[in-house]
């Protein structure tokens, strides 16, 4: 049911691309740009093309997680049956005394083995836990907003945060022809040494006591997206722009020119030229891709090839993103916008990038930090960092000339 429901929705994201490429189209034929008020339009569509794409993307992969909990519900001996007696509303209220420090831990499964100690302090001095379907949750959401985390780049995960000096590749060693007898010239590959640390990032959620009182309320949902989103968009930020100093070094400052614009909005043969000039090997695994903010997504939407062709490929398929030259489009609001000295588009292969997360989310409560407020204080925390493991050229940027 999910599936074909995701498939409607992928088909009236189609419709709306249509109607969006006949505005273009339009404007093309009267040679002329997008009025103020198409252009308004446009935007709309846009923005509800990737909406819909979200929600059907949203549901394939709630089939997914529903195929695994049940699977997981009949491994621990629950059966159908007897989840429909109550199941779920038993452990929704386990969930809510848990959080309002009722009870020290929550076993949603009915074995210590389905769950997984979040802190060493929480709500009670023995240290609660949480359900390992709620920690899943978290870190999806996390993800979710956390382009590199969800967008191919490799991820280590330590069960310490000390530092960690690791080898970064600058220049591979190059081979050249030889004559007979002739001496055979040296080439050594350049390496630096960076060093993986392990900067912390958190968020803290105030929720009232009457909504954890609330039984209408989805509070494992609620809770994890709030935390979920708010620790992914700061360590996520950093991902992308962090300077390197006290803070990881994000991939567009570690990304290196693969093509300067001639102008401020770049064309099509500035796009190629960039796909280009990402050598084979990396251009050709399946973690290359493009990376992007919102506002460049719009704009790189309108381009044409030289044969009139719309260069990007909006997918039919729910689960799998748009294309460019057959490789993934990944948006992240943290990527430059279009403007001077900018580097509005990444290509490359992004598993080139290295993310470092210690021990995964802390997951913490207090009834006590706003207790004038009556409300219980949740706080999610994460250790991380980031580089690029390699930078012989394995990302670049395309770089917009200034003002």
């Amino acid at each position: 049911m999910a599936k074909k429901l995701a498939q409607l929705l992928m088909e009236q994201r189609k419709n709306t691309e249509l109607q969006m490429r006949a505005l273009l189209d339009t404007a093309e034929k009267a040679e002329r740009t997008l009025t103020a008020e198409e252009s308004t339009q446009f935007e709309k569509m846009s923005s509800d093309m990737e909406s819909l794409r979200s929600q059907a993307d949203n549901l394939v992969q709630a089939e997914e997680r529903s195929r695994a909990a049940q699977s997981a519900l009949e491994k621990a001996g629950v059966t159908g049956e007897q989840e429909n007696r109550g199941g779920a509303t038993d452990t929704e209220e386990q969930l809510r005394s848990f959080l309002t420090g009722k009870s020290r831990d929550f076993n949603a499964m009915g074995t210590m083995e389905e769950t997984r100690a979040l802190s060493k302090g929480t709500l009670g001095a023995g240290g609660a836990t949480v359900p390992t379907t709620f920690y899943g949750k978290l870190m999806e959401h996390a993800i979710e907003v956390a382009t590199l985390l969800a967008g191919g780049a490799t991820t280590w995960t330590t069960t310490s945060g000390e530092n960690i000096d690791v080898p970064v590749t600058v220049t591979h060693p190059k081979g050249a022809q030889v004559a007979e007898g002739g001496v055979i010239p040296q080439s050594d590959p350049v390496f630096g040494k960076r060093t993986l640390g392990s900067y912390k990032y958190g968020d803290l959620v105030e929720v009232p006591k009457e909504l954890l009182e609330d039984t209408g309320v989805d509070l494992e949902g609620y809770l994890a997206r709030a935390a979920g989103w708010a620790i992914g968009n700061a360590l996520g930020e950093k991902l992308i722009i962090g300077t390197g100093t006290s803070e990881p070094a994000g991939i567009v400052g570690s990304s290196t020119l693969g093509k300067t614009a001639a102008n401020l909005t770049p064309g099509f043969d500035d796009v190629i030229d960039l796909f280009y000039s990402v050598i084979g090997p990396y251009r050709n695994r399946p973690s290359a891709s493009w990376v992007m903010e919102d506002t460049t997504a719009g704009y790189l939407r309108k381009l044409k090839d030289g044969n009139g062709n719309y260069i990007w490929q909006n997918s039919v398929i729910a689960g799998t993103p748009d294309t460019i030259e057959g490789k993934p489009v990944r948006t992240d609001p943290f990527m430059p916008a279009i403007g001077a000295d900018a580097k509005p588009l990444l290509f490359g292969d992004l598993a080139s990038y290295v993310v470092r997360l210690v021990n995964g989310v802390r997951f913490e409560s207090s009834e006590h930090f706003a207790f004038n407020k009556d409300v219980v204080t949740f706080r999610a925390l994460v250790r991380g960092d980031g580089l690029l493991m390699d930078q012989s050229g394995a990302v670049k940027h395309l770089l917009l000339p200034g003002a």
